[in-house]
């Protein structure tokens, strides 16, 4: 299975008894939505829906951090998922959230899973089923054939990299935010970015129906922002969602060693003490 499939694949593809679909919507708090509450009411028919903005490590002192192997096993197990499941997912979120759980899967091994192009928004547009209420899970065994966490840089390790600039630093915040013209209001903090990163905001990785650009137009766009994707990469934002929009395009342009700084500017701007840039990339 491609890691990118279409409304049309999926909707030739539902049913088959290897196949999850999985609702990963999630919404910035200001957004005054409730994805549990929208899935009730609309979602693909047969699709589980992961309850992402609970799938996280509320041990770790990083906000919103990535769930442990076993936080991700026992979502799995409860879904119905197996090791050797197709997964499909989608959302319906401005910030793209299908693209954080997809991490997840990277992170633990799980390599039979897609995302949906265009995501929910594009499957209604089309006029396809939809239904309502909960889908039934039948509980499954399953345990993650891998575990990438060493890939995930903390904070220490971003302030190593500003003094060496050993890695890319590609932060997927809108310019505003990053450039500290304005706060970055979604985290209650002043704008700015980490020292020496550039700036490539997520959305401009999208058409204007939600799909992906194509790899001529990805590439065009990591161009625009002085990254070289075949390089070493680590992405950040606000608080390590939209950073995976990155990392996901990297992928579908075949670069798979992407890095993720899952504190992002909620722990790096909250923290007197790291050293923050304002305005452009140098």
């Amino acid at each position: 299975m491609e890691n990118l499939v279409s409304t049309q694949w999926l909707a030739d593809q539902l049913g088959a008894a290897d196949l999850v679909v999985v609702d990963a919507s999630a919404h910035l708090p200001n957004a005054g939505r409730d994805p549990r509450a929208e899935y009730e009411t609309a979602h693909i028919p047969g699709a589980k829906y992961l309850d992402l903005p609970s799938l996280k490590d509320m041990s770790s002192p990083v906000p919103n951090a990535l769930p442990t192997p076993e936080q991700f096993a026992a979502r799995m197990a409860e879904l119905g998922i197996s090791d050797s499941t197709r997964v499909v997912i989608y959302d319906a979120s401005a910030v793209k959230t299908s693209a954080r759980a997809w991490y997840f899967f990277h992170l633990y091994g799980h390599h039979e899973v897609a995302i949906l192009d265009g995501g929910f928004g594009k499957w209604q547009a089309e006029g396809r089923a939809v239904e309502a209420g909960c889908t039934d899970c039948a509980p499954a065994t399953y345990a993650p054939s891998d575990d990438k966490r060493a890939k995930i840089r903390s904070k220490a390790d971003m302030l190593a990299n500003v003094e060496s600039r050993a890695a890319q630093v590609v932060d997927a915040r809108d310019a505003g935010r990053f450039s500290a013209e304005v706060d970055d209001a979604v985290h209650g903090l002043a704008g700015g970015h980490i020292p020496g990163a550039r700036n490539l905001p997520f959305f401009k990785l999208y058409n204007e129906d939600g799909t992906f650009k194509d790899k001529a137009g990805l590439q065009a766009e990591f161009d625009a922002a002085g990254v070289d994707p075949s390089g070493p990469v680590i992405t950040s934002c606000g608080g390590g969602v939209t950073a995976c929009v990155l990392l996901f395009a990297m992928d579908l342009l075949g670069h798979h060693h992407g890095e993720l700084y899952d504190g992002s500017w909620s722990e790096w701007g909250a923290d007197p003490d790291t050293p923050k840039e304002a305005g452009a990339p140098q």
